[in-house]
């Protein structure tokens, strides 16, 4: 939740809202009447605590968890980068553009940036480290 300022303030969570975020989290489709019989509270209580949730930006959305070998992603790879001082935001801009690649992120020590992605195979990953 952010307060006039922009700053990011923490939002109370009592147990009955750590059993919802824990329901979901087993089965982020479960219907709102699961949920209730679930965690052992009324229906009611199940929306409003949803969206006070939701509105305070402690639930950001619903989403698929793809299993990335059972649609040909059979590799995943982690890559470190030296980036010349001064391009790394545009540098990660383009490596965050290929499909392939699912994070990237700033680091310190030897790497300047991490990248995660994932390939078909060696050959795909022979592209990506060409084409990226």
């Amino acid at each position: 939740m952010r307060t006039e300022r922009g700053v990011v303030s923490q939002m109370e969570l009592d147990d009955t809202d750590r059993a919802i975020i824990a329901a979901l989290l087993q089965d982020a489709r479960a219907s709102q009447r699961e949920l209730a019989r679930t965690v052992g509270v009324a229906q009611g209580t199940i929306t409003n605590r949803l969206k006070r949730l939701e509105n305070n930006g402690v639930i950001k959305g619903y989403s698929v968890v793809l299993d990335p070998e059972s649609v040909g992603w059979s590799m995943t790879i982690m890559a470190g980068l030296r980036i010349e001082k001064g391009k790394m935001i545009s540098v990660q801009k383009v490596i965050s553009s290929d499909p392939r690649v699912f994070a990237v992120y700033d680091v310190t020590g030897d790497w300047d940036s991490m990248v995660l992605a994932r390939v078909k195979n060696r050959a795909d990953l022979d592209d990506l480290t060409k084409t990226v």
